[in-house]
């Protein structure tokens, strides 16, 4: 490594990491495979069927744990079904060997939240999901279950990315208050900022009858997570329009997608990650894929931002959503060096400009 700054490592770095061994494949990565603050991390050749979650915990390693939970092992060379209500244990093609001074978190793919796979990185003994501590010297693993439709993956498939610190990256309110004042961090909506920039549901859509959200359909057919744009968004999900007033009930076990109001700016010298805003304000989940790019919102219409698609399951019992409600936050952090190239600029970004999208698997 070149340079002992604090902050989210950019791409320019995570090459390094690669050719100093930091990071290691047997297979050199893949285009778009690593994006201006995050690497996508490729699912190996063998899924283990298991009989439930876990963490190993501080003596064990996952390949241990695995021993006595496994149920049957899945081929993934020429592609395999990963079924609803199943939870699977996949090795990572990617491992590491970080500095003492670098840890990492993993998130799902934009992509991957939006399909409603429930994806965690685990590590061997590891005592939390998708936390890996500084100076890790080991394999990665995915744990996958879908919880809507069934996908059909193989190796090489990328469900989940991962962002690599050094040291403190996260920045306070009173910074990041100079920071919005100087980049306009978010537009229209609340823009309250506390414990981050609030972010609030629009439910007014452009008026009565205008969509506002989906709501994902049950038994319904499979999805290639290799094959962008290969579906129609209505053999999979039903469209919800506003009627009256601007709310939504959501219903137990229901997924929807839903949009911010607010239109979300990450200049280029910073990352940010979406947390769930408080459980005491509503037993809801919001946004399963947390991880902002530098340059996200940047480039489309002169930076004005790009709204940040929210992915909402109700917990429980059904709760009322209105319009302009706070869901959500998303807290910035200090990039290490400012990346070599921002989303959107010729990598492939799917979401750019976005206002409500689904995954990039379907048509639209």
């Amino acid at each position: 490594m070149t340079t002992d700054v604090s902050g989210i490592l950019p791409v320019q770095a995570i090459e390094r990491m690669f050719a100093e061994g930091s990071i290691f494949a047997a297979e050199a990565p893949v285009t778009g495979q690593i994006q201006p603050a995050s690497l996508d991390l490729r699912l190996g050749h063998t899924a283990y069927r298991v009989r439930a979650s876990f963490l190993p915990g501080p003596e064990t390693t996952v390949l241990e744990r695995l021993e006595s939970l496994k149920l049957h092992t899945v081929d993934l060379g020429a592609g395999a079904v990963l079924e609803t209500g199943c939870v699977y244990i996949v090795p990572l093609q990617e491992t590491l060997a970080l500095p003492r001074d670098v840890s990492a978190t993993a998130n799902p793919k934009s992509s991957t939240g939006r399909l409603d796979v429930f994806t965690r990185v685990i590590t061997d003994h590891g005592q939390a999901f998708d936390t890996v501590p500084a100076g890790y010297s080991g394999p990665l693993y995915a744990e996958i279950s879908p919880l809507t439709f069934p996908i059909l993956v193989r190796s090489g498939s990328r469900l989940s990315q991962i962002r690599f610190r050094r040291g403190d990256s996260l920045i306070s309110d009173q910074f990041l208050q100079m920071v919005h004042r100087e980049h306009t961090l978010v537009t229209g909506g609340n823009q309250r900022i506390g414990g981050g920039v609030q972010l609030s549901i629009d439910l007014e859509g452009k008026g009565e009858g205008s969509l506002v959200g989906y709501r994902a359909k049950h038994h319904s057919g499979l999805i290639d997570v290799d094959k962008p744009g290969a579906q129609d968004p209505l053999d999979f999900w039903e469209p919800l329009y506003r009627r009256g007033a601007p709310e939504l009930i959501l219903d137990p076990n229901e997924f929807y997608i839903l949009v911010s109001q607010e239109a979300v700016h990450v200049p280029p010298d910073y990352a940010a990650e979406m947390v769930p805003f408080d459980a005491l304000v509503g037993e809801f989940r919001v946004h399963y894929a947390g991880f902002f790019d530098p340059g996200f919102g940047h480039a489309h219409a002169g930076g004005i931002g790009s709204r940040a698609v929210l992915e909402v399951r109700s917990h429980d019992v059904p709760f009322i959503l209105e319009h302009g409600q706070t869901v959500g936050r998303l807290v910035y952090e200090k990039m290490a060096e400012r990346p070599r190239t921002l989303y959107g600029e010729g990598i492939g970004s799917n979401y750019q400009g976005q206002a409500l999208k689904l995954s990039k698997h379907f048509r639209m």
